[in-house]
């Protein structure tokens, strides 16, 4: 999991390059490196540490040249340091590299036979050497980086240069990689926030793409030197989509773009007056004959895919699965051609949900993606994709991939009640009336964001938190632990209420807040009892709900109140205040809110 990011043109790519990595942060890391065609040959720097590491030991150097490739490397193989850090340079071959070389251990053993001498822990130093390899057998040098990949099993987007050739060259496999296509100049980016400045044309690759670039000249063909087309396409993001805009993090902007993300996600795709929800180009199988719907992700997305559970079993009448897709190959799963399997990812470049989808389509069924990423992986296999229209995600801890992931979840549940029968114009008319409130909802709890500050900044001193909820918040609850966890790195634990006396109860007392999510739904009076025993134990409550006469409020330490919605979609604003809880935990202890340690944006390796 890194950045990479490569620049041919007529400035000077060191600058470039830099800024591409500053804005590549957000994928997590652990060093960083450059590689700048100087004089005829390749010249290097890598360091430990933090971009702005690197950026201090280089400035005062002469790094002039206008090609070149840069890295973040956040370490699988290798402690982090600077002999692990890339760019790799073998001989007169310069490389950085993005996934797994799964065989990299049998591949170095023969290298080594060879006489070849490795001077790093890592697997992509396989790279630099295997192409050394080949060169030194006479092959040119495009010809010898294909010859290498042919050896390689894993996955990779790899930047390839050669001293003394004006040629960079990249591949892909499985590992996100795209072009960037500008005024004069190319570039290649793990991500399209690297180069939306200087670009908003990009040619989303496929595994097994092989591009060389020389002089500005542009040439794309597979493993074997066949040319392929791959088209140009132009996304809307901007440049200031991917700016803090003011705010102290990018995950406090996120958080209060919320309320532009859902109307940007609901346009074009709901007809109020008709009583419709439409998807443009989503071919669906015969809806009728589907036995079951399988819902596979990872982290933030499957606990969407827990919501979204709720909502289909109860509105639908077929049976869901939920699967972290990590899991999901290996119990070999009761699979049926006639399942729908969902898939969601915010990147769509996560390792093990791509994996779960491919093992779908092996066993044909079909495999409908909801990703927030025009052109990933995810969106390109699959047989069907929604995206959701959250716009640029920086900060690691998701927030409104993860509001705008429930809200495409609802509208096709809609869809498929429609088609299904279920569901009249009249029904759906009325889901959507209060869909639309959603933004409006989300502005009134931002609206009261100190309060909400005010309740993180008494309470940051505890160390440990428990999480309630039932029915549809339940899932609420878990992603709120986990917000509370990822960048505060507060322990923090979620149960189903009805769960806490099997166990969890006796964690309670006046150290251990309990964070209660209880509207007035049908679960409200259960809540309410689990609330007793928690006060009962001298636990403090902080209570989340939506009425302002809630049974349990005199006896809670802290109460918010959201507004009302119907159960459906309660997860969307109870959400809110437990992400800006945690947020404002973390700003307040001094945590890197936006890169929190240990963590990456897109998890590109299983």
């Amino acid at each position: 999991m890194c950045g990479i990011v490569g620049y041919q043109g007529r400035e000077g790519a060191c600058d470039i390059l830099i800024d591409a990595l500053r804005r590549l942060e957000y994928r997590g890391y652990d060093s960083a490196g450059i590689a700048v065609l100087q004089g005829g040959s390749v010249k290097i720097a890598r360091k430990q540490g933090k971009v702005s590491d690197l950026w201090n030991m280089i400035s005062s150097e002469n790094f002039a040249g206008s090609m070149g490739l840069a890295h973040t490397r956040w370490a699988t193989h290798g402690v982090p340091s600077e002999r692990n850090a890339h760019p790799h340079k073998v001989g007169d071959v310069t490389v950085v590299h993005n996934g797994i070389i799964e065989n990299y251990l049998e591949l170095k053993e023969s290298l080594k036979q060879d006489g070849r001498t490795f001077v790093s822990d890592t697997d992509t130093e396989v790279i630099p050497h295997l192409i050394v390899d080949y060169l030194d057998k006479g092959s040119g040098f495009e010809e010898a980086v294909r010859q290498a990949l042919k050896r390689l099993k894993g996955s990779y987007a790899i930047g390839v240069m050669k001293d003394g050739s004006e040629t960079m060259i990249a591949a892909k496999k499985e590992s996100p990689l795209l072009v960037g296509v500008g005024d004069g100049e190319l570039m290649i980016a793990s991500d399209a926030p690297a180069i939306i400045n200087r670009t908003n044309r990009f040619i989303f690759l496929e595994d097994n793409d092989v591009v060389t670039m020389t002089n500005g000249e542009l040439k794309i063909t597979d493993f074997d030197g066949t040319e392929v087309d791959r088209e140009v396409k132009t996304v809307q993001w901007t440049g200031a989509m991917a700016e803090k805009g003011g705010y102290r993090h990018f995950m406090l902007k996120e958080i209060f773009e919320q309320p532009r993300a859902l109307s940007e996600t609901l346009i074009g795709r709901i007809r109020e007056e008709e009583g419709e929800v439409v998807f443009d180009d989503l071919d669906l199988p015969d809806v009728s004959k589907i036995r079951k719907i399988w819902m596979v992700a990872c982290g933030t997305s499957y606990h969407a895919c827990l919501i979204a559970r709720h909502m289909f079993e109860a509105n639908l009448r077929v049976p869901v699965e939920t699967d972290i897709a990590s899991e999901f190959r290996y119990r070999d799963p009761i699979l049926d051609r006639d399942d729908l399997v969902i898939l969601v990812s915010q990147s769509g470049e996560t390792a093990d949900t791509i994996a779960a989808m491919k093992e779908a389509r092996k066993k044909g069924l079909y495999t409908l993606a909801i990703c927030n990423v025009l052109g990933s992986t995810l969106s390109r296999e699959s047989q069907g994709v929604v995206y959701t229209h959250a716009g640029p995600e920086i900060g690691v801890a998701s927030t409104k991939a993860f509001t705008t992931q429930i809200t495409v979840f609802f509208m096709l549940m809609l869809y498929l009640g429609r088609l299904k029968g279920l569901l009249d114009s009249n029904d759906i008319r009325r889901h959507l009336a209060e869909l639309k409130k959603l933004p409006r909802n989300i502005t009134a709890i931002l609206d009261s964001s100190a309060v909400i500050e005010e309740i993180a900044r008494a309470n940051m001193h505890y160390r440990h938190f428990l999480f309630l909820g039932r029915g549809i918040n339940f899932p609420t609850v878990l992603e709120g632990a986990l917000k509370l966890k990822e960048i505060s790195y507060i322990h923090a634990e979620a149960y189903a209420a009805g769960e806490m006396k099997h166990g969890p109860i006796a964690l309670i007392d006046e150290n251990m807040p309990v964070v209660v999510v209880s509207p007035k739904d049908q679960t409200y009076k259960k809540t309410c009892s689990n609330i007793e025993e928690v006060v009962t134990r001298r636990g403090r409550v902080f209570l989340f709900t939506d009425t302002f006469d809630h049974d349990m409020a005199s006896k809670s330490d802290a109460v918010f109140v959201i507004p009302e919605t119907i159960y459906e979609l309660q997860p969307i604003l109870s959400i809110v205040p437990l992400q800006l809880m945690a947020y404002y935990m973390a700003n307040h202890l001094g945590t890197d809110v936006d890169q929190p340690r240990n963590l990456a944006k897109s998890v590109t390796v299983e």
